[in-house]
Formats: structure tokens, C-alpha cells, sequence
């Protein structure tokens, strides 16, 4: 899933370790979310928004955006 999150850490000036203390998860971890490795669970996406002051749908792109199945 693509997303924004690298973008939005660098605009703050915070390293990934940084963002890691700020969600209580390991550097790790955010690391393999900016690099598509790793899709956050809800919880976590939510945790993002807040920290940010956005929607989830702002910072994740699952690709699907605009588009309608039709059957």
C-alpha cells in the first residue's frame, strides 16, 4: 500500500526512530510502513491520522481510489 508517511515524518524534521516513540512502536516497524513492506493495523492507522491531523484515506493509498466495480 502506498502512503505518505516518509513525506509527512521529513516535513516534521523526525527521524523514523522519532515516530516510533511518538507510536509506541519500533523504528523498525515504521520503516517497513514507509516502504510499502508493511501495512499498519487499524489501530496503528488511526494513530497516524491523530499524529498527523488527518484522515487515514490522506495518508494511505491502497490504490483503489475513485474506482467502481462493475459487474
Amino acid at each position: 500500500m502506498n502512503n505518505q508517511l516518509k513525506v509527512l515524518r521529513a516535513m516534521r524534521n523526525w527521524s523514523q526512530a522519532e515516530l516510533a516513540d511518538r507510536l509506541d512502536v519500533s523504528r523498525q516497524a515504521v520503516n517497513a510502513i514507509e516502504t510499502g513492506k508493511y501495512d499498519p493495523s487499524l489501530p496503528l492507522a488511526f494513530k497516524l491520522a491523530r499524529l498527523f491531523g488527518m484522515r487515514i484515506e490522506e495518508i494511505f493509498d491502497d490504490g483503489h481510489e475513485g474506482r467502481h466495480d462493475e459487474h
